[in-house]
Protein backbone atom coordinates (compact mmCIF):
# COMPACT_ATOMS: atom_id res chain seq x y z
CA UNK A 1 0.00 0.00 0.00
CA UNK A 2 2.79 2.21 1.38
CA UNK A 3 4.57 1.67 -2.52
CA UNK A 4 1.37 2.43 -4.60
CA UNK A 5 0.90 5.84 -2.07
CA UNK A 6 4.62 6.85 -3.62
CA UNK A 7 3.92 5.78 -6.74
CA UNK A 8 1.04 8.02 -6.90
CA UNK A 9 2.30 10.54 -4.76
CA UNK A 10 5.54 10.84 -7.78
CA UNK A 11 3.91 10.13 -10.52
CA UNK A 12 1.70 12.95 -10.16
CA UNK A 13 4.23 15.40 -9.32
CA UNK A 14 5.96 14.70 -12.50
CA UNK A 15 2.52 15.35 -14.08
CA UNK A 16 1.97 17.79 -12.62
CA UNK A 17 4.73 19.56 -12.85
CA UNK A 18 4.44 20.07 -16.46
CA UNK A 19 0.75 21.32 -16.49
CA UNK A 20 2.23 24.14 -13.72
CA UNK A 21 4.87 25.54 -16.44
CA UNK A 22 2.25 25.22 -19.38
CA UNK A 23 -0.86 26.71 -17.00
CA UNK A 24 1.65 30.02 -15.86
CA UNK A 25 2.39 30.46 -19.18
CA UNK A 26 -1.08 30.45 -19.69
CA UNK A 27 -2.05 32.57 -16.65
CA UNK A 28 0.32 35.44 -17.90
CA UNK A 29 -1.61 35.45 -21.14
CA UNK A 30 -5.15 35.40 -19.87
CA UNK A 31 -4.79 36.99 -16.18
CA UNK A 32 -2.92 39.59 -16.85
CA UNK A 33 -2.61 40.15 -20.77
CA UNK A 34 -6.44 39.13 -21.43
CA UNK A 35 -5.44 37.42 -24.18
CA UNK A 36 -7.68 34.16 -24.36
CA UNK A 37 -5.01 32.31 -26.08
CA UNK A 38 -6.74 29.19 -27.76
CA UNK A 39 -3.60 28.98 -29.40
CA UNK A 40 -1.48 28.51 -26.10
CA UNK A 41 -1.08 24.42 -26.98
CA UNK A 42 0.73 24.97 -30.48
CA UNK A 43 3.27 26.66 -28.55
CA UNK A 44 3.92 23.63 -26.54
CA UNK A 45 3.80 21.64 -29.74
CA UNK A 46 6.34 23.71 -31.15
CA UNK A 47 8.49 23.36 -28.11
CA UNK A 48 8.08 19.70 -28.12
CA UNK A 49 9.25 19.87 -32.43
CA UNK A 50 12.27 21.90 -31.57
CA UNK A 51 13.39 19.90 -28.90
CA UNK A 52 12.83 16.85 -31.44
CA UNK A 53 14.92 18.52 -34.35
CA UNK A 54 17.49 19.49 -32.04
CA UNK A 55 18.12 16.20 -30.93
CA UNK A 56 17.93 14.07 -33.95
CA UNK A 57 18.91 16.50 -36.47
CA UNK A 58 21.64 18.28 -34.69
CA UNK A 59 22.33 16.37 -31.69
CA UNK A 60 21.75 18.70 -28.87
CA UNK A 61 20.79 17.23 -25.77
CA UNK A 62 17.06 18.85 -24.54
CA UNK A 63 18.79 19.98 -21.59
CA UNK A 64 20.79 22.04 -23.87
CA UNK A 65 18.07 22.86 -26.28
CA UNK A 66 16.21 24.58 -23.29
CA UNK A 67 18.57 27.74 -23.14
CA UNK A 68 18.32 27.95 -27.29
CA UNK A 69 14.56 27.59 -27.01
CA UNK A 70 13.76 29.96 -24.18
CA UNK A 71 14.51 33.23 -25.27
CA UNK A 72 13.73 31.82 -29.26
CA UNK A 73 9.91 31.35 -27.97
CA UNK A 74 10.06 33.92 -25.87
CA UNK A 75 11.03 36.68 -28.63
CA UNK A 76 8.44 34.78 -31.41
CA UNK A 77 5.61 35.65 -28.27
CA UNK A 78 6.60 39.31 -27.73
CA UNK A 79 6.76 40.02 -31.46
CA UNK A 80 3.13 38.53 -31.70
CA UNK A 81 1.54 40.17 -29.53
CA UNK A 82 2.65 43.40 -30.58
CA UNK A 83 2.12 43.27 -34.04
CA UNK A 84 -1.43 41.14 -33.75
CA UNK A 85 -2.74 42.32 -30.48
CA UNK A 86 -1.46 45.41 -29.29
CA UNK A 87 -3.47 46.89 -31.99
CA UNK A 88 -6.09 44.86 -31.60
CA UNK A 89 -5.92 46.28 -27.98
CA UNK A 90 -5.80 49.71 -28.91
CA UNK A 91 -8.61 50.07 -31.38
CA UNK A 92 -10.76 48.52 -28.87
CA UNK A 93 -13.91 50.11 -27.41
CA UNK A 94 -13.68 48.29 -24.16
CA UNK A 95 -11.62 45.33 -22.35
CA UNK A 96 -14.69 42.94 -23.25
CA UNK A 97 -14.21 43.98 -26.73
CA UNK A 98 -10.36 43.23 -26.66
CA UNK A 99 -11.03 40.07 -25.23
CA UNK A 100 -13.44 38.88 -27.60
CA UNK A 101 -11.60 39.73 -30.81
CA UNK A 102 -8.15 38.39 -29.06
CA UNK A 103 -9.68 34.92 -28.48
CA UNK A 104 -10.86 34.88 -32.57
CA UNK A 105 -7.51 36.08 -33.47
CA UNK A 106 -5.98 33.48 -31.20
CA UNK A 107 -8.27 31.02 -33.04
CA UNK A 108 -6.78 32.32 -36.17
CA UNK A 109 -2.93 31.89 -35.06
CA UNK A 110 -3.80 28.17 -34.13
CA UNK A 111 -4.57 27.22 -37.46
CA UNK A 112 -1.82 29.12 -39.05
CA UNK A 113 0.86 27.64 -36.35
CA UNK A 114 -0.93 24.13 -36.80
CA UNK A 115 -0.60 23.97 -40.51
CA UNK A 116 3.20 25.49 -40.39
CA UNK A 117 3.72 22.65 -38.37
CA UNK A 118 2.25 20.59 -40.64
CA UNK A 119 4.18 21.43 -43.91
CA UNK A 120 7.59 21.21 -41.61
CA UNK A 121 7.40 17.96 -39.88
CA UNK A 122 4.42 16.12 -41.32
CA UNK A 123 1.41 14.57 -39.60
CA UNK A 124 3.41 11.30 -38.75
CA UNK A 125 4.13 11.16 -34.84
CA UNK A 126 7.23 11.83 -33.60
CA UNK A 127 9.39 11.10 -30.68
CA UNK A 128 12.76 10.21 -29.66
CA UNK A 129 14.55 8.36 -26.41
CA UNK A 130 16.39 10.15 -23.83
CA UNK A 131 17.98 9.02 -20.01
CA UNK A 132 15.04 6.17 -20.29
CA UNK A 133 16.64 4.26 -17.78
CA UNK A 134 14.94 3.26 -14.92
CA UNK A 135 15.65 4.98 -11.25
CA UNK A 136 14.23 3.52 -7.91
CA UNK A 137 12.94 5.45 -5.57
CA UNK A 138 11.41 3.94 -2.42
CA UNK A 139 10.49 0.59 -4.06
CA UNK A 140 9.02 2.13 -7.17
CA UNK A 141 11.12 2.78 -10.42
CA UNK A 142 10.59 5.58 -13.13
CA UNK A 143 12.25 6.48 -15.92
CA UNK A 144 15.37 9.34 -15.02
CA UNK A 145 13.89 11.81 -17.35
CA UNK A 146 10.59 12.16 -15.85
CA UNK A 147 12.39 12.97 -12.67
CA UNK A 148 14.70 15.78 -14.68
CA UNK A 149 11.76 16.49 -15.97
CA UNK A 150 9.74 17.24 -12.07
CA UNK A 151 13.13 19.10 -10.94
CA UNK A 152 13.59 21.35 -14.03
CA UNK A 153 9.62 22.12 -13.65
CA UNK A 154 9.83 23.30 -10.37
CA UNK A 155 13.54 25.37 -10.59
CA UNK A 156 12.24 26.85 -13.48
CA UNK A 157 8.94 27.28 -11.57
CA UNK A 158 10.62 28.75 -8.34
CA UNK A 159 12.68 30.79 -10.57
CA UNK A 160 9.92 32.74 -12.04
CA UNK A 161 8.48 33.22 -9.27
CA UNK A 162 11.43 34.77 -7.33
CA UNK A 163 11.74 37.54 -10.98
CA UNK A 164 7.62 38.13 -10.65
CA UNK A 165 7.96 39.03 -6.68
CA UNK A 166 11.35 40.69 -6.30
CA UNK A 167 12.45 42.87 -9.89
CA UNK A 168 10.58 45.62 -11.02
CA UNK A 169 9.96 44.37 -14.23
CA UNK A 170 7.80 41.48 -11.64
CA UNK A 171 6.51 44.27 -9.86
CA UNK A 172 5.01 45.97 -12.72
CA UNK A 173 3.68 42.78 -14.48
CA UNK A 174 1.88 42.18 -10.85
CA UNK A 175 0.11 45.96 -11.12
CA UNK A 176 -0.69 44.91 -14.49
CA UNK A 177 -2.77 41.86 -13.20
CA UNK A 178 -4.52 44.08 -10.79
CA UNK A 179 -5.69 46.90 -12.96
CA UNK A 180 -3.75 47.78 -16.41
CA UNK A 181 -4.99 51.14 -16.56
CA UNK A 182 -3.66 52.02 -12.94
CA UNK A 183 -0.75 50.51 -13.81
CA UNK A 184 -0.32 52.51 -16.94
CA UNK A 185 -1.23 55.94 -14.77
CA UNK A 186 1.41 55.13 -12.10
CA UNK A 187 4.37 55.04 -15.10
CA UNK A 188 4.14 51.76 -16.06
CA UNK A 189 4.23 51.16 -20.32
CA UNK A 190 1.71 48.85 -20.07
CA UNK A 191 1.36 47.90 -23.91
CA UNK A 192 5.54 46.78 -23.32
CA UNK A 193 4.89 45.09 -20.27
CA UNK A 194 1.34 43.07 -21.93
CA UNK A 195 3.60 41.81 -24.81
CA UNK A 196 6.25 40.82 -21.78
CA UNK A 197 4.05 38.76 -20.49
CA UNK A 198 2.33 37.09 -23.67
CA UNK A 199 6.58 36.47 -24.61
CA UNK A 200 6.60 34.56 -21.19
CA UNK A 201 3.80 32.64 -21.77
CA UNK A 202 5.05 31.22 -24.85
CA UNK A 203 8.05 30.37 -23.57
CA UNK A 204 6.51 28.20 -20.71
CA UNK A 205 4.35 26.65 -22.96
CA UNK A 206 7.32 25.81 -25.24
CA UNK A 207 9.65 25.29 -22.24
CA UNK A 208 6.65 22.35 -21.14
CA UNK A 209 6.37 21.12 -24.71
CA UNK A 210 10.29 20.63 -24.52
CA UNK A 211 9.97 18.84 -21.22
CA UNK A 212 7.30 16.93 -22.42
CA UNK A 213 8.90 15.36 -25.30
CA UNK A 214 11.38 14.04 -22.95
CA UNK A 215 8.72 12.01 -21.12
CA UNK A 216 6.39 11.25 -24.43
CA UNK A 217 6.94 9.59 -27.76
CA UNK A 218 3.67 11.64 -28.92
CA UNK A 219 4.79 14.68 -30.71
CA UNK A 220 1.99 15.70 -33.86
CA UNK A 221 0.81 18.87 -35.17
CA UNK A 222 -2.65 18.71 -33.18
CA UNK A 223 -1.72 17.77 -29.77
CA UNK A 224 -2.26 21.18 -28.67
CA UNK A 225 -5.65 21.71 -28.14
CA UNK A 226 -5.75 18.81 -25.10
CA UNK A 227 -2.91 21.03 -23.97
CA UNK A 228 -4.60 24.31 -23.74
CA UNK A 229 -7.71 22.65 -22.20
CA UNK A 230 -5.58 21.43 -19.31
CA UNK A 231 -4.58 24.96 -18.97
CA UNK A 232 -7.62 26.78 -18.86
CA UNK A 233 -9.03 24.58 -16.11
CA UNK A 234 -5.30 24.61 -14.04
CA UNK A 235 -5.90 28.46 -14.17
CA UNK A 236 -9.63 28.44 -12.93
CA UNK A 237 -8.38 25.94 -11.00
CA UNK A 238 -5.40 28.04 -9.00
CA UNK A 239 -7.58 31.54 -9.83
CA UNK A 240 -7.63 33.42 -12.56
CA UNK A 241 -4.19 36.14 -12.66
CA UNK A 242 -2.70 34.39 -9.84
CA UNK A 243 0.39 32.86 -11.41
CA UNK A 244 1.15 31.25 -7.70
CA UNK A 245 -2.05 29.41 -7.95
CA UNK A 246 -1.45 28.32 -11.34
CA UNK A 247 1.73 26.71 -9.89
CA UNK A 248 0.69 25.03 -7.44
CA UNK A 249 -3.01 24.03 -9.27
CA UNK A 250 -1.01 22.32 -11.67
CA UNK A 251 0.35 19.58 -9.31
CA UNK A 252 -2.89 19.79 -7.80
CA UNK A 253 -4.52 18.24 -11.39
CA UNK A 254 -1.83 16.21 -12.13
CA UNK A 255 -2.18 14.28 -8.81
CA UNK A 256 -6.09 14.07 -9.41
CA UNK A 257 -5.09 12.95 -13.44
CA UNK A 258 -2.43 9.96 -12.36
CA UNK A 259 -4.78 9.04 -9.42
CA UNK A 260 -7.50 8.86 -12.14
CA UNK A 261 -5.26 7.37 -14.79
CA UNK A 262 -4.19 4.65 -12.48
CA UNK A 263 -7.02 2.78 -12.06
CA UNK A 264 -9.04 4.36 -15.77
CA UNK A 265 -6.79 5.95 -18.33
CA UNK A 266 -9.46 6.67 -20.37
CA UNK A 267 -11.02 8.76 -17.99
CA UNK A 268 -8.72 11.11 -16.71
CA UNK A 269 -10.14 14.31 -18.96
CA UNK A 270 -13.42 13.31 -17.77
CA UNK A 271 -11.96 13.98 -14.33
CA UNK A 272 -10.27 17.40 -15.18
CA UNK A 273 -13.76 18.43 -16.81
CA UNK A 274 -15.81 17.56 -13.60
CA UNK A 275 -13.21 19.59 -11.48
CA UNK A 276 -13.36 22.33 -14.08
CA UNK A 277 -17.34 22.28 -13.97
CA UNK A 278 -17.58 21.97 -9.95
CA UNK A 279 -15.40 25.28 -9.85
CA UNK A 280 -17.30 27.07 -12.10
CA UNK A 281 -20.27 26.13 -10.18
CA UNK A 282 -19.12 26.59 -6.61
CA UNK A 283 -16.09 28.70 -6.28
CA UNK A 284 -15.58 29.97 -9.76
CA UNK A 285 -12.38 32.36 -8.25
CA UNK A 286 -10.29 29.26 -7.94
CA UNK A 287 -9.10 27.67 -4.83
CA UNK A 288 -6.58 30.93 -4.56
CA UNK A 289 -8.51 33.36 -6.05
CA UNK A 290 -10.07 36.16 -3.70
Amino acid sequence: MMVKLVDILIGGLLMGGIYALIAVGFGLQYGVARVLNIAHGEFIMLGSFAAWTLFTVLGVSPLISLFICAPAFFAIGFVIYRVLYTPLRVSAESPAAFEGNSMLASFGLLFVIQNLALIIWGAPVKGYSYMAYPVSFLGTVFPANRIVTLFASVVLGLTFYFFLANTRTGKAIRAAAQDANAAELMGVHINRVLALCFGLGAMMAATGGLLLSMTSSVTTPFMGMEYTLIAIIVVVLGGLGNIKGSFIGGFILGLVGYIVTSYEPGLSMVAYYVIFLFLLLVRPTGLFGK
